[in-house]
């Protein structure tokens, strides 16, 4: 696997991850015990996989003429 390859893979499993937390904050924020900790970082690990995504379609868009092997 080449280095571009991986950094696809390691970017899609950090926007996952990002999504996942921040879904899972935003859960916790709207149960009865939530606190503004919750709303703040869920809303924190959207942005970042928001940012996630758009580096890497900048990333795809720069190095669209290597291969992936």
């Amino acid at each position: 696997m080449s280095l571009k390859a991986f950094h696809i893979v390691f970017i899609c499993a950090s926007i996952l991850l990002a999504l996942g937390i921040g879904g899972w904050a935003l859960n916790n924020y709207s149960s009865p015990t939530g606190t503004r900790g919750d709303l703040f970082s869920g809303l924190a690990s959207l942005v970042a996989a928001l940012a996630l995504a758009v580096y890497g379609v900048y990333f795809l868009k720069k190095l669209k003429n290597i291969s992936y092997l």
